[in-house]
This record gives structure tokens, C-alpha cells and sequence, in this order.
């Protein structure tokens, strides 16, 4: 019990972070900042999902999202 409670704030922290660079992207107003961040954040959502703390699925829906988001802002 002792070692789940550890690995569950630890994978709670990691989502939370995730959550955070997804946020970012999606508040990047110039679209060089914009691509950048979503390098990053795709990169973050792989590991993530390698890793099983979200979904593979979710992970490429996320992606998805964001390079439209990001494609959108370069128009």
C-alpha cells in the first residue's frame, strides 16, 4: 500500500504536468511559440501513453486537438 500511494501521487503529479503543457499550447498566441510547445507536448503525450497514465487513444486524440489548434493559429 505504502509503495501505491507513492506511485500514485507520482502519476498524478506527471498528468497534472501534462495537463499544464497542454494548457500552454492552446494559450500560445504566436504560431512559432505555438509549434514549439506542441513538439514538447506531443512528445509528453507519447511517453505518457507508453507508460500507460493516459489512454494511447487519448494521447492521439490530444495530438490531434492541439496540431489542429496550432494550424489554425498560423492562418
Amino acid at each position: 500500500m505504502r509503495q501505491d500511494r507513492k506511485r500514485n501521487a507520482q502519476n498524478r503529479a506527471q498528468r497534472s504536468r501534462l495537463k499544464t503543457a497542454i494548457k500552454r499550447v492552446s494559450a500560445q498566441t504566436e504560431p512559432q511559440q505555438a509549434e514549439t510547445e506542441m513538439k514538447e507536448t506531443a512528445a509528453m503525450l507519447d511517453r505518457m501513453a507508453s507508460r500507460r497514465l493516459i489512454h494511447p487513444n487519448k494521447a492521439a486524440r490530444k495530438k490531434s486537438q492541439l496540431a489542429k489548434a496550432v494550424k489554425k493559429l498560423s492562418k
